[in-house]
């Protein structure tokens, strides 16, 4: 996907760049892949393919949820930044918290946000387990994303958490979405959610399939969750 496709196909879904958005992705290309020489970021490279599999998947969630109001939105496991600092870009009114268990990744994340001149962006390197438990961050997000970091049935665990009530939990989720929808319903029903959307679709050129699991949170989070560290992912609520 190269950057005028990019740009025109964010256009057909109602998302307008400036130049100066698209010299942030820019930017935002050329780090990655500057620093991901020095540390395992991705191991897309390509630039066509980053815009495409990272920057365009990454906005894809904002096709079927709204993140043009000024929420707070704390991304799990967010790698090298994605879903939440793409969206960031396209949203620049968005306060957006971070949180990763790779401190090397978090001074990535520093860089990038500094270079791109990003504002109410914030980095925390915690395990997702134990920043759930954090009074000051335990359910005071309107949104939490994650993209591609484990099971919905452990994501919902390490996610909704976080999710004030009435707020939603975004899921970028690839092909297996319906096993998965299955496996995690009881876990999602325990943690205070409700399933409200499931959108399928496929990414432009290569046709692979994608799911955005959209789920609402309709009561608190019983104080048991999330579990210790590891926990979730060792034995999932099931």
């Amino acid at each position: 996907m190269d950057i005028s496709l990019f740009q025109s196909k964010l256009e057909e879904k109602g998302i307008s760049l400036s130049p100066e958005q698209l010299s942030q992705f820019d930017t935002y290309y050329h780090l990655l892949v500057e620093w991901n020489e020095k540390m395992n970021l991705t191991s897309i490279t390509e630039e066509k393919e980053v815009y495409l599999k990272h920057f365009y998947d990454s906005i894809s969630a904002a096709f079927y949820f709204d993140f043009s109001k000024p929420l707070s939105l704390c991304d799990v496991g967010a790698g090298a930044g994605f879903p939440s600092l793409p969206i960031k870009i396209c949203f620049p009114q968005l306060k957006v918290s971070i949180v990763d268990s790779l401190n090397k990744r978090i001074t990535f994340l520093e860089e990038l946000a500094k270079q791109l001149k990003l504002e109410n962006v914030h980095f925390y390197h915690d395990r997702a387990e134990t920043f759930g438990k954090n009074k000051q961050h335990r359910e005071q997000y309107d949104v939490a994303t994650a993209r591609a970091v484990a099971r919905l049935s452990v994501l919902s665990e390490l996610c909704l958490p976080l999710v004030k009530k009435d707020g939603h939990f975004v899921a970028l989720k690839a092909a297996s979405a319906d096993e998965e929808m299955k496996a995690g319903e009881k876990a999602v029903t325990v943690l205070g959610g409700k399933v409200e959307a499931v959108h399928s679709f496929q990414l432009p050129l290569e046709e692979s399939d994608r799911n955005i699991v959209v789920i609402h949170k309709i009561k608190a989070t019983p104080g048991k969750y999330p579990r210790k560290p590891g926990t979730p992912n060792k034995t999932p609520i099931e």
